[in-house]
């Protein structure tokens, strides 16, 4: 829709609703995104950690395809208000959280990719730095290369994002395809050197009653669906692309589930080969892949991961922050300079320190990010369908003093909403009895914010009827 007035401290042309003849996203785009954003080393590191821990093969694909069923619900329900209104996350939240207060949701939104940003960059930095070590050996010998290799592919990612969200739809489509066929392929080499499936699909889980499992099961399910939770939150940055709304519904069902699960089964497979190859799990690929033998197979393999990583960090983990970053200040931050604001702030979050092991990334990092995340869906799921019935005053989301002021343009409720969440999954850090309180973060957060939001409402529930 064309708006009529807009408060300049709340608009700027990256924030503004895009009119339907702009709209050029069909099916196949979502799904690609989809394809190209999961096939990628964070994705392989989750299947492989999952064996690491004791699972069995077929106990970590089932997790994984779970925790991808689950968090695709959040997806698809906040997906709507993209493409029906045309609004980016920044905005649509202003209607749960205020026009000011919606601040608060993006920043803590923004913080959890600028660490996802971190991660990736790093990762493919090891990834250029392990292809050095196979082209040029002398130089990858030399100190400081390999955080030389980190800079360089967090320059490219700069380079990518400034150019455009098309750019980024264009690397999607011609990369989704390409990813996976190199994926099969180098699980086709190396379940052939390691005796076949047989072996490989045939390790026990290392759990040896059920209860012992469940324990494991619990906080690993959260991280799974922790590791697209701020996706869930912010899939309207994308579907305001959406031709229709079935176009991004069922590109999304297509693309996420599938594609999660089978590159899944590659990291889940291919770990399993190096335990036999090798003598021990190794959950890195970057860290596999520099152990083989084979210089040819290691920088074709190398090459498509880098590829990989790139796709998913600029368009889920580039986007969204930079649309938050410029939603604190319209009129003096622009999409591009949120994306360098989320590069910097990427590097000063210390990924290394993340990837230690996979404990640190799966029940540290993904569970933690679920605690922040979880009670934010909560709420803007609650408002946009329970206390608003899917009814959005698209111009008042860019106005001082319209319906979403509330209380000097934030909204008290879901604030405390919000923080209600967050501070009762997190107590299961600090009291041992209720520790399920943390390993169920996301669960925990998305409930107890999303119930607290709707009773503190009641009032505007009624209006609205």
């Amino acid at each position: 829709m064309e708006l009529t007035r807009v408060d300049a401290s709340l608009y700027n042309p990256d924030l503004a609703p895009i009119p339907p003849d702009k709209r050029s996203w069909g099916t196949y785009n979502y799904a690609s995104l989809w394809v190209a954003m999961s096939v990628c080393i964070p994705t392989y590191m989750l299947a492989s950690g999952l064996i690491a821990g004791g699972m069995s093969w077929i106990q970590a694909v089932l997790t994984i395809l779970l925790g991808n069923l689950i968090v695709l619900i959040p997806m698809l329900l906040n997906a709507h208000a993209g493409t029906r209104y045309g609004i980016p996350f920044p905005v649509f939240v202003r209607a749960s959280f205020g026009v000011r207060g919606a601040n608060i949701p993006a920043i803590l939104r923004a913080l959890v990719a600028c660490g996802w940003f971190g991660i990736q960059a790093w990762i493919g930095g090891q990834a250029i730095y392990s292809m050095l070590r196979i082209v040029w050996p002398g130089a990858a010998n030399l100190s400081g290369s390999n955080w030389i290799c980190f800079f360089l592919f967090w320059a490219i990612n700069m380079m990518v994002i400034w150019r455009g969200i098309e750019t980024i739809k264009f690397l999607e489509g011609i990369g989704a395809p390409f990813m996976l066929v190199v994926g099969l392929l180098l699980l086709f080499w190396i379940t052939r050197k390691a005796g076949g499936f047989g072996p490989v699909l045939h390790t026990p889980s290392k759990f040896h009653d059920t209860p012992e499992l469940v324990r494991f099961f619990i906080p690993a399910l959260t991280g799974m669906v922790g590791f697209w939770a701020t996706v869930a939150l912010n899939i309207p940055d994308f579907t305001r692309y959406a031709k229709s709304q079935r176009a991004q519904m069922v590109g999304q069902a297509l693309g996420l589930p599938a594609a999660m699960t089978l590159y899944s089964f590659i990291g889940v497979a291919v770990t399993s080969a190096s335990a036999l190859i090798f003598g021990e799990a190794i959950w890195d690929p970057v860290v596999l892949l520099g152990r083989f033998n084979q210089p040819l197979v290691a920088l074709i393999a190398l090459v498509a991961l880098l590829l990989a990583t790139l796709n998913t960090n600029v368009a889920a983990n580039v986007v969204s922050p930079s649309n938050d970053f410029s939603n604190l200040r319209p009129n003096l931050i622009s999409f591009r300079t949120g994306g360098l604001i989320t590069g910097v702030v990427g590097i000063l979050m210390m990924p290394w320190r993340l990837l230690r092991d996979f404990s640190s990334y799966i029940f540290g990092w993904l569970v933690g990010c679920s605690a922040l995340l979880g009670p934010i869906a909560g709420i803007m799921i609650c408002d946009y369908y329970v206390v608003r019935r899917r009814q959005l005053a698209v111009e008042d989301l860019y106005l001082r003093g319209g319906a979403y002021e509330y209380l000097h343009g934030f909204n008290p409720k879901a604030i405390l909403a919000l923080v209600a969440g967050v501070a009762i999954a997190l107590i299961g850090l600090a009291v041992p009895a209720v520790r399920w309180l943390f390993d169920y973060a996301w669960f925990v957060g998305f409930v107890v914010s999303g119930g607290l939001y709707f009773l503190l409402m009641q009032k505007q529930v009624s209006e609205l009827k």
